[in-house]
């Protein structure tokens, strides 16, 4: 494993092969997709930290959801792909959507974990009062607060993981991402036609399975599986379904 440098943004780069991208969501990084690397022998697998996440700063330039995906552009350029599939959690299912719409030529399939449209009113009034309180109270009421929220119950493990990503997030970064989710909106997904699998916790309040269906509906060529007893955080929930998920669905997509 080598490390890409993209201005201030750290990208892990893995293997060899078809290209994979894992984007991760809000209070994520690079990490968040540790439990499926094992499962992802053969393919060339690229985990950036989005600016203002994990070990990349926040950067100058294009603001919100846009920007991000501007972002992971720039790492591909930076890797030399031209071509990948793209794998993403929570905020990064947008970002995947929207990279998905405006640069087609770019997307092979699409795996979304905890898929999300774009949030609901309430979410967004949610995401701004808690972008405010990063700022003025840095991470560890987030973290606390998010962590048993979002994790169901009897995953105490993926419940520390959880807590651990959060409490080591810039607070400014985190607040810019939430600012950012919190202005989205939905990306067009009739004009998505890669080949897309949803992923869906049974219990998750963040991505609720009825937003995963709705989504569905919308995309042309869509699959949704929905993993039983387990909420947000599916990869670190139930690591061994969602690496069987996701091997299966790249597999059947990639070009011999």
């Amino acid at each position: 494993m080598s490390d890409i440098s993209v201005g201030s943004m750290k990208i892990e780069d893995q293997g060899d092969g078809v290209a994979v991208v894992m984007i991760h969501g809000l209070g994520g990084t690079s990490n968040s997709f540790q439990t499926l690397i094992s499962a992802l022998d053969g393919y060339r697998v690229l985990r950036p930290d989005l600016p203002g996440a994990g070990r990349s700063s926040l950067r100058p330039g294009r603001p919100g959801i846009a920007g991000l995906a501007t972002a992971v552009q720039d790492c591909l350029k930076a890797a030399g792909i031209a071509k990948a599939h793209f794998v993403g959690h929570s905020m990064g299912t947008i970002v995947c959507q929207y990279l998905a719409v405006d640069h087609p030529e770019m997307v092979q399939s699409l795996t979304l974990f905890g898929p999300i449209l774009e949030p609901p009113a309430a979410a967004r009034t949610g995401l701004n009062e808690r972008a405010a309180t990063a700022t003025r109270e840095g991470m560890a009421g987030i973290a606390e607060a998010v962590h048993k929220a979002s994790v169901s119950a009897g995953k105490p493990v993926a419940a520390a993981f959880v807590r651990e990503s959060l409490l080591r997030q810039d607070a400014n970064g985190y607040a810019a991402h939430c600012l950012a989710l919190s202005s989205v909106e939905a990306a067009d997904l009739a004009k998505i036609t890669c080949s897309t699998l949803l992923i869906a916790g049974e219990t998750d309040p963040v991505a609720p399975v009825a937003m995963a269906e709705q989504m569905k509906q919308k995309l042309p060529r869509a699959q949704l599986e929905i993993i039983p007893e387990v909420a947000h955080w599916m990869m670190m929930e139930a690591p061994a379904r969602s690496a069987e998920l996701l091997r299966a669905h790249l597999d059947a997509n990639s070009i011999s």
